[in-house]
């Protein structure tokens, strides 16, 4: 995340705010949820950021190296003889398509473009790059990968107020079994996922801005100038969020729900803001002075966002249905106003979404590696991409090989997704913590909405972008098994050697996938030996 106002104290005041230090130079997990009331507005509003802004750009840097290496690592490895393998088969030839004609897709014998262009024109980057080989169709989402690790890094420690939180979470989502393997694949939930997460970090930078901004007009005595409290002005970090939201609709459609969801956290921060601040009536005043900016801003944006990523459809002549007025439908329209451009991606979402609809499962022939939504936080039914055995697997030392790549989330990670959900929902609702609110509402975001429809088919690799929240939501919980900062030494270190054996022991369940989640030769005893439930075969 860029480097403004991330790693020092939201300080309006000189000497008259000093960063408030602890030992270790963490700051308080009890100061940052919030949980100290006070009746003084500065003290509700003062920003508790850590202070080694240096150290906290070489952790996050230096992880985002280490997580960049494990995504690269023999990325064009495997394929199925020199083609994609598993749903690689739509989206990499889409990308081709997208590459030969310059941005867009027109195969109309192949019909079976079933999502907006975003994420096939990122994969076209590394086909551009490297060609249609393995390498080609998956560098792009390996560098989406990347970037997710820096991006958590700064997410988590500003969340937590602690560099080594930080450090944390960065080594929780290098050790995520899903977000690995959607890092070395060419399909879209990986360029979704790094685009819903930077725009949660926008929408936390904006929130303690916003907060300083509120801090500055009560230090200088402005703030009953006004019965509804200050215009708060321009908020980049939030335009930001609101684009990047809508580039994630362009990649798939269920990032509208990130917007949804992203966009109400968004102005009840604004009323607690206010609330805090003393402003008499902050509900009204937030619906006053912060609701017209927020509607512009996570409505207009986010559907210009959208339609640019369409670009290219729009300035063809080939692209499937970019002619639909006046041959599919007719030109008399209703809305005669609406430009037949925009009309016809009207009439090609609609079929797009026809498509959708009618994906149900087939009672008497389902998808072998189909799951339901009530089994993604476990990871109960992972999904299987990859699998050769006998002399196409070579290389174990015997002649029956196994090489296979399987989605699966690390079970020392996803086995506690219940316990770290039913926590959080505590702290937010029992403690009115913000930061359990705001990852639940990112993980909630991404899983409930597939409980509307049961009957659709559905597959574990929708969990992508939820992986991240789950990991902060661990990481949340990992700072108070560590201990607030100043407490005494042996609780500290008591805390310390809990969370250090935890992470050894993710790491330690991550090298032990390390095999099936690469597509790794070994010997049918270890293939066995990796499957560790019925529900995994």
């Amino acid at each position: 995340m860029p480097d403004t106002d991330i790693d020092r104290p939201t300080s309006t005041d000189g000497d008259r705010n000093p960063p408030i230090e602890h030992p270790g130079g963490e700051h308080s997990e009890q100061e940052r949820s919030g949980e100290r009331r006070s009746a003084d507005p500065l003290e509700r509003l003062r920003g508790r950021l850590p202070t080694d802004r240096v150290r906290g750009w070489v952790v996050a840097l230096s992880l985002a190296v280490i997580g960049g290496v494990i995504r690269f690592w023999n990325l064009g490895h495997p394929t199925d003889q020199g083609t994609p393998v598993f749903d690689e088969k739509h989206y990499v030839p889409h990308a081709w398509q997208i590459l030969r004609n310059g941005g867009y897709e027109d195969n109309a014998g192949y019909r079976l473009i079933v999502h907006p262009p975003l994420g096939k024109q990122f994969i076209a980057i590394g086909e551009w790059l490297f060609g249609y080989n393995g390498w080609g169709w998956r560098f792009s989402a390996a560098v989406a990968g990347t970037i997710a690790v820096l991006l958590i890094v700064r997410i988590a420690r500003r969340l937590t107020g602690s560099t080594m939180l930080g450090a944390v979470a960065g080594i929780l989502l290098i050790c995520d079994g899903v977000s690995h393997v959607q890092s070395r694949m060419g399909m879209l939930d990986i360029f979704q996922a790094v685009l819903v997460l930077a725009a949660f970090g926008a929408l936390l930078v904006d929130r303690d801005q916003m907060r300083d901004r509120l801090r500055t007009v009560v230090l200088e005595g402005r703030i009953a100038d006004s019965r509804f409290g200050p215009r708060l002005g321009f908020r980049w970090w939030r335009v930001g969020a609101a684009v990047l939201l809508g580039l994630s609709c362009g990649v798939k459609w269920s990032g509208a729900y990130y917007l949804v969801a992203f966009a109400v956290i968004s102005v009840l921060w604004d009323y607690s803001a206010r609330r805090a601040a003393g402003i008499p009536g902050p509900f009204k005043a937030t619906a006053l002075r912060d609701l017209p900016s927020a509607l512009w801003t996570f409505v207009v944006l986010p559907i210009g966002a959208y339609l640019a990523t369409w670009w290219a459809w729009f300035t063809s002549e080939t692209g499937l249905d970019r002619h639909a007025v006046g041959q599919d439908i007719g030109t008399e329209s209703a809305f005669w106003f609406v430009p037949d451009a925009l009309r016809a991606l009207w009439f090609y979402s609609a079929s797009v979404l026809d498509f959708h609809n009618e994906l149900i499962t087939d009672a008497s022939d389902p998808h072998p590696w189909e799951s339901k939504p009530w089994t993604w936080p476990m990871g109960l039914r992972p999904m299987l991409y990859y699998y050769e055995s006998g002399e196409g697997a070579p290389g174990c030392g015997q002649s029956d090989c196994v090489g296979a790549v399987m989605l699966i989330g690390t079970p020392a990670i996803y086995w506690l997704a219940l316990p770290i959900l039913g926590w959080a929902l505590w702290r937010a609702l029992g403690r009115l913590d913000w930061r359990y609110t705001a990852v639940l509402v990112g993980y909630l975001a991404g899983w409930l909405p597939w409980f509307m429809n049961l009957d659709r088919q559905m597959y574990f690799f929708y969990v992508t972008p939820m992986a991240p929240f789950l990991v902060l939501g661990l990481t949340l919980i990992l700072g108070e098994i560590l201990g607030k900062a100043g407490v005494g030494a042996e609780r500290r270190g008591t805390g310390l050697l809990v969370v250090a054996l935890y992470i050894g022991l993710v790491v330690a369940n991550f090298l032990w996938l390390w095999p099936i989640l690469n597509g790794d030769s070994i010997t049918p005893w270890r293939w066995n030996a990796e499957l560790w439930l019925p529900s995994w075969r």
